[in-house]
């Protein structure tokens, strides 16, 4: 399987960002998660796939950019639409199945067909969840950085407090993921990239 490298994934972020804006963010936060991963798999002596993980983060949120609008509004109430927006595009562009999952499949601590049916989410029937350690991996880094204005990164902690609205089973896989990945050290890149740590 071809792996996308690092440049073939910018042309792709630069060829479906609307504005210039919208590609500072969401690159910028694909690139920062992909820092986290890897730091994270330094921590743990990991056996993944490395350059996949990196091809995963980096490409994770591309969907977002569908979510833009004429004159560059945003559709907050269909967020959660990004992960399929992600791998339908991913799809269109001719990559594999293991790339397009990690767009649809790290949104939160994973969605299942339960959770769209009861909650009413607008997207089609099924499960979304990370299977793979890979995925499992950006999943779970994606969860350190926020893209809210201003950007901020999310502690450990933090976020365990956030899961709980989405269920126990959310709270369990993000207590799991912790326990096998570890937790990122956030502090040096709130300094280098100068979001604030919440």
């Amino acid at each position: 399987m071809r792996v996308p490298a690092d440049g073939e994934i910018r042309a792709l972020h630069e060829k479906y960002a609307p504005s210039r804006e919208a590609f500072e963010v969401v690159y910028m936060h694909c690139l920062i998660v992909c820092e986290i991963a890897e730091q994270l798999m330094g921590d743990a002596g990991s056996d993944l796939d490395r350059d996949l993980v990196r091809a995963g983060c980096l490409l994770h949120d591309i969907g977002v950019y569908r979510l833009y609008g004429p004159g560059g509004t945003f559709d907050h109430k269909r967020y959660v639409r990004h992960g399929v927006l992600g791998h339908e595009l991913l799809q269109d562009e001719g990559f594999p199945e293991v790339i397009c999952r990690f767009c649809s499949c790290h949104t939160g601590m994973g969605i299942t067909r339960d959770d769209v049916e009861r909650q009413g989410l607008p997207v089609p029937a099924g499960d979304y969840v990370a299977e793979t350690g890979e995925e499992r991996l950006v999943m779970y880094a994606d969860k350190f950085h926020s893209k809210t204005d201003p950007p901020t990164f999310v502690a450990a902690d933090s976020y365990a407090v956030h899961v709980r609205r989405f269920g126990s089973d959310k709270v369990r896989t993000f207590k799991a993921m912790r326990e096998h990945f570890g937790e990122p050290a956030l502090k040096p890149f709130a300094d280098r990239y100068g979001h604030a740590l919440v």
